[in-house]
């Protein structure tokens, strides 16, 4: 199954099992980003981080994550 993850295709393997949210972000993003505040969208509409485990993810689906930016 193939998803979008801010614009880059992400091949995650067994299409056969749902996958959620976080089960893509574990395979997509390094750790040290995952344990940063972001925002996530799904296909345009803003998904709460509790709901990241329970939201099944299909075929091209689109996530967008937006992450802090600091300097001045």
């Amino acid at each position: 199954m193939k998803i979008y993850i801010n614009g880059d295709a992400v091949e995650l393997a067994d299409c056969s099992v749902p996958t959620s949210i976080q089960a893509a972000l574990v395979k997509a993003l390094p750790e040290n980003q995952r344990q940063q505040s972001f925002a996530l969208a799904l296909n345009g509409d803003f998904v709460g981080k509790g709901d990241y485990a329970n939201t099944v993810l299909k075929s091209d689906d689109s996530i967008d994550i937006l992450l802090p930016i600091v300097g001045g």
